[in-house]
């Protein structure tokens, strides 16, 4: 009796954290995103705490991940996806992982024709630019703030409008978000199809 023998060429138990970041930042992971929201239930009681404040809904991992849905529906994930990245490069302590995330993030989101490019003014660029070669902690700080602060007055008065926020807050059941229009307030690029695992920041 012949013994099956099975190859399982993806499966790979020992990834780093360092090797899953690169896949997040160059949009290389699967397709899991689908199964995991739709097992993602949230109270009314707790969505309605997100409608308090933009930190409040950040600063909870459904409430991210229901705001996160919510700008790929206006193709501006881009926003929320550099934020997180600024928040997991700051936690970053050897010399050697801080300039290899910090050009990762520069050459998908900053740098002219990014593919995820955030909207950002000429200096900040700039500043940003001329740091990349010897990046610290504090690199990304102010295009971060600038972000948020577009994403606050912008597309959070938005989502708490959404019928992905009232379906939360209501305790109905959401329906397939389609796509709808870019927010004119972000930079325009075209869309990509790239997919990101955003739970693996947090």
């Amino acid at each position: 009796m012949e013994t099956p023998f099975v190859l399982f060429s993806q499966l790979n138990m020992c990834e780093t954290k360092e090797k899953a970041f690169f896949k997040l930042i160059h949009g290389g992971l699967g397709k899991e995103e689908a199964s995991k929201e739709a097992k993602t239930r949230v109270s009314p009681e707790e969505a309605v705490k997100w409608g308090e404040s933009f930190d409040k809904l950040l600063s909870h991992r459904d409430g991210l991940d229901a705001f996160t849905r919510f700008l790929k529906t206006e193709f501006s994930e881009e926003n929320i996806e550099f934020w997180i990245a600024c928040e997991d490069f700051k936690k970053n302590k050897e010399p050697q992982q801080i300039t290899l995330k910090a050009k990762a993030i520069y050459e998908k989101f900053i740098q002219s024709d990014a593919p995820q490019e955030v909207n950002l003014d000429f200096h900040t660029k700039e500043v940003i630019t001329k740091s990349i070669t010897q990046p610290t902690l504090h690199s990304f700080d102010a295009a971060q703030s600038r972000v948020y602060q577009l994403m606050e007055q912008d597309s959070y008065t938005r989502f708490l409008k959404s019928d992905i926020y009232l379906e939360l807050i209501e305790g109905r059941p959401r329906r397939p978000t389609n796509l709808r229009r870019r927010s004119r307030s972000f930079t325009y690029n075209e869309f990509q199809d790239v997919k990101s695992d955003v739970a693996i920041w947090l």
